[in-house]
């Protein structure tokens, strides 16, 4: 998780700890002790002042970024902690729990509880805030949606008729409608203002499992293992289009910050660009592509892991994913996408759809994500000694450092333009 600056990087683990890190070197810059079991989630306040972790210790800590220190414990969940989320102003924090089946609002400065949400019959595994702080939706795997006024801690609104775990729900940019999924058919809008059902998309013929709106709201994008993406009019309910040629499984769905492309990463090894004025494929960004570079401009310098200095030459070959893509984000700019497979990450240009970089992970990679600035790229992966590893890679350059078990920084402006077919 980057600062919004993006001066600084926390990382959660299972040794108990939360660490921050600088992105430009890759050194550690603190160590936040204080939880007494696995720390599952970590996240920075929109004004970057405050670091929030949540841990199987049932508790939430608030901690400053500067001087390290822990100032607000926030306890009163009876069950693990797995999800916290700033509201927009950074005033308050929403928390849900397994355990307990609830959602609970805490001031942030106080560290007073705002409220307890009670009403799921099962665990709750999502929490989101609208996009102006005014309400906030949650997810239980009890088949329920349920939108609460944070000011009071009231259930306003709720959805039901869900027959499982709910798999997604988040707001439109504007907050008037929320979509919600689970193992069905279906997606599910819900009008914030009444509470009332807005529409029922229909077409897919198995689950669907992720649900997007694009930037400006006017379309959604719902995933399922039809092997199908279906684009629909967020005001009418109206099918837009079926985009079809995966064949598998899709896992992650994000449209270009401009709203013009949306990617998807599959388990059939592609990423796929989609341009949304055509409806057709700008690019597909596959393992049968091969590209060779010179390392002379971009070669990795170094992986710390765990005090042992190891030195890479990635002179060679650069294939495309051999594995199932799993994760797929854009760069602020959009002229980049980073797709993850099973232990790489991959930079591609997203108007040539050609391979610009590689970095190579030694485990398993969960996921991916841009600074703010768009120069480094951080992933995220599981080793055996601590649970988790980061890898930083520039966007630009060459390699940076290592946090927790790998951090590699690389340039991302090492694109086609440097790379022979």
């Amino acid at each position: 998780m980057f600062s919004p600056d993006g001066k600084l990087v926390a990382s959660e683990s299972y040794d108990y700890t939360v660490r921050l890190w600088k992105p430009g070197t890759g050194e550690s810059c603190g160590v936040l002790q204080g939880h007494s079991d696995w720390v599952n989630v970590v996240v920075f306040s929109p004004d970057g002042k405050l670091v929030a972790s949540a841990s199987n210790d049932k508790t939430i800590r608030l901690w400053d970024p500067v001087t390290k220190e822990s100032y607000r414990v926030l306890q009163s969940h009876s069950g693990y902690v797995h999800t916290i989320v700033f509201s927009p102003d950074g005033m308050l924090v929403a928390s849900a729990s397994r355990g307990d089946k609830t959602v609970r609002l805490w001031d942030s400065a106080t560290e007073e509880s705002c409220g307890i949400c009670w009403g799921h019959s099962d665990y709750v595994h999502a929490v989101v805030f609208s996009l102006d702080g005014k309400l906030v939706a949650s997810a239980s795997r009890g088949g329920t949606v349920r939108l609460w006024d944070p000011e009071t801690g009231e259930s306003w609104r709720v959805l039901s008729g869900y027959s499982d775990l709910i798999d997604a729900v988040v707001f439109s940019p504007d907050g008037k409608l929320v979509a919600s999924t689970s193992r069905g058919k279906i997606v599910k809008l819900l009008d914030t203002a009444t509470g009332k059902l807005y529409g029922i998309l229909r077409g897919h013929s198995k689950y669907v499992r992720i649900v997007v709106f694009s930037p400006d709201g006017k379309l959604v994008a719902s995933v399922s293992n039809d092997e199908t993406i279906r684009l629909w009019n967020s005001a009418t309910g109206e099918s837009c289009g079926v985009l079809q040629g995966h064949l598998h499984y899709i896992n992650a769905v994000v449209f270009s910050p401009d709203g013009k492309l949306v990617a998807f990463a599959s388990m059939d090894n592609t990423v796929r660009l989609w341009d949304l004025a055509t409806g057709k494929v700008a690019s597909t960004l596959w393992h049968k592509i091969v590209r060779l570079w010179d390392l002379a401009t971009g070669e990795i310098t170094s992986i710390l892991w765990h005090k042992i200095v190891r030195l890479w030459d990635l002179t060679g070959e650069s294939h495309g994913h051999s594995y199932f893509v799993r994760e797929v984000v854009f760069s602020p700019d959009g002229k980049q996408v980073a797709s993850v497979s099973f232990n790489t990450v991959r930079l591609w240009d997203s108007t040539t759809g050609e391979s610009c970089r590689v970095l190579r992970h030694s485990g398993y990679v969960r996921a991916v994500v841009f600074s703010p600035d768009g120069k480094l790229v951080v992933s995220h992966q599981m080793t055996e000694e601590s649970g988790c590893g980061i890898q930083l890679q520039e966007s630009h350059l060459g390699f940076f450092g290592v946090i927790r078990g790998v951090i590699r920084v690389l340039p991302v402006q090492l694109c086609s333009h440097q790379m022979e077919s």
